[in-house]
């Protein structure tokens, strides 16, 4: 089992920042994925971005590229979320994922690992 844990969300207005963090513990893979995904009230879950553990290779939403950056900390089991020009679209529960496999996915029923989710408001 994996056991994820996110920090760092709350209330910001446009054009402001965010990180949000997440750390893994209990049996994580070397190899393995990590993902930010989100929710936003009536909507489905949608991915966010992902990187591999093992090279920090990244793959974005398009909808987030240019202002949203992952990135990890091996040596703290953590996985960060740089958010920078946010915009009131970006309102939603953000939720970590991770996977003991390699592939930068984006499906969100492929992780089989979630955390308890951060609420990320945007103000106009």
């Amino acid at each position: 089992q994996v056991q994820l844990v996110e920090s760092g969300g709350g209330l910001v207005q446009a054009g402001g920042s965010l990180r949000l963090s997440c750390t893994a513990s209990g049996r994580i893979s070397s190899s393995g994925t990590m993902a930010w995904f989100r929710q936003a009230p009536g909507k489905e879950r949608e991915f966010v971005a992902a990187i591999r553990w093992i090279d920090g290779n990244t793959y974005y939403a398009d909808s987030v590229k240019g202002r949203f950056t992952i990135s990890r900390d091996n040596a703290k089991n953590t996985v960060y979320l740089q958010m920078n020009s946010l915009k009131p679209d970006d309102t939603a529960a953000y939720y970590c994922a991770a996977d003991r496999a390699g592939a930068l996915m984006t499906m969100a029923y492929l992780y089989p690992y979630w955390g308890q989710g951060t609420q990320v408001t945007v103000s106009s």
